[in-house]
């Protein structure tokens, strides 16, 4: 077990720039210890941690009543074959069926995505989940092995478009939105999970096009933002998720991105090559990271909260706050859930 050290006063405790996972659908005690640990911010739950809305609902409140800063709580429900949380909640679309109706009829499009983004962040605001891990901004070119339906369309404006429309709908119900992964991931074929992929463009021909959709998200208020396990060798010799020129000259400086900058899973082979899991950790929030994620390995994740026990700054802190859900556009509004439900039965397979 580990030394917490909570001496500090409570509205002095900042939340720490390390997001982990728990093992099964109740809080253990051994867990509740770790969360207090000042470099923890926030919890990220996956299928092994629900059975049932009422399970999951208890969950999220035992993890707020483990520490007093109110750890986040975060989720991938993106929909399709990514949707952690299924029985007793809608099954949600694969983004590219919003692709396919697009090609019919736009506005029909938007609406839908505008409607389910809605639904999606509406039942996880009722369960407790501040935010998911969505949407996807890559654009599908017919190469990725790892996202391929994930994505909104093949073409930039489509996907930037329906985004936009989904991200609307999401913010009215309360919660915001991550977009991922930056600067795009759809122009390579292998899966980041797996091995770290390069993609050889030159920065030119990711700003015609990858980089439209995060361009339009990021005038319109999207809270977060997910890099890429990928490395763009033309343009720098880091994976984007350590990647200075990315995340600060990039993001922060050309983009003007305000929010929250969150790494992807160090755990993935992809982000290897920055070394050891805590190694890992340090070379995300020196690239410019607010938050370092870490999932299915609890020895990493132990590595990385003592490795980061003073990492947080008062700058990232700060930009945490905004993630949290707030009061929305909820589930007793009875028709904003049928028109979602009727949008769902309409869109193509």
């Amino acid at each position: 077990m580990m030394r917490i050290d909570n001496n500090r006063p409570t509205e002095r405790r900042p939340l720490g720039p390390v997001m982990l996972d728990l093992e099964g659908t109740q809080l253990s005690a051994e867990e509740s210890e770790l969360l207090r640990h000042p470099a923890v911010g926030g919890v990220i739950l996956f299928r092994r941690n629900f059975d049932c809305p009422e399970q999951l609902l208890a969950l999220t409140q035992a993890i707020r009543e483990a520490d007093d800063r109110g750890l986040l709580i975060a989720v991938d429900q993106e929909g399709g074959r990514v949707q952690r949380f299924c029985e007793g909640l809608t099954r949600l679309p694969a983004a590219a069926r919003f692709g396919l109706l697009y090609e019919q009829d736009a506005h029909r499009a938007l609406e839908a995505a505008r409607e389910v983004g809605w639904l999606m962040a509406a039942e996880l605001r009722q369960l407790g989940i501040d935010f998911s891990f969505a949407p996807v901004l890559d654009v599908e070119q017919g190469v990725s092995r790892v996202i391929g339906d994930r994505a909104f369309a093949t073409t930039p404006g489509a996907v930037a478009a329906l985004a936009s429309a989904w991200l609307e709908g999401v913010q009215s119900a309360g919660m915001a939105g991550c977009g991922k992964h930056f600067p795009g991931h759809g122009g390579v074929a292998a899966d980041s999970h797996l091995e770290l992929p390069e993609d050889d463009r030159p920065l030119a021909a990711l700003e015609d096009a990858d980089l439209l959709p995060f361009r339009r998200l990021i005038a319109q208020g999207l809270e977060a933002m997910m890099p890429a396990h990928v490395r763009y060798a033309a343009i720098d010799p880091q994976p984007a998720g350590f990647s200075a020129f990315w995340l600060r000259e990039m993001l922060r400086g050309r983009l003007r991105f305000d929010g929250v900058i969150i790494s992807d899973d160090l755990n993935m082979a992809g982000a290897g090559v920055a070394g050891a899991p805590a190694a890992r950790a340090l070379a995300a929030l020196q690239a410019g990271c607010d938050l370092a994620l870490i999932c299915n390995h609890r020895e990493a994740a132990i590595a990385v909260v003592e490795a980061l026990v003073d990492g947080w700054t008062s700058e990232s802190a700060a930009r945490l706050q905004r993630l949290r859900g707030r009061a929305g556009l909820d589930l007793n509004n009875a028709k904003c859930r049928q028109a979602a439900l009727s949008a769902i039965d309409d869109l193509p397979l």
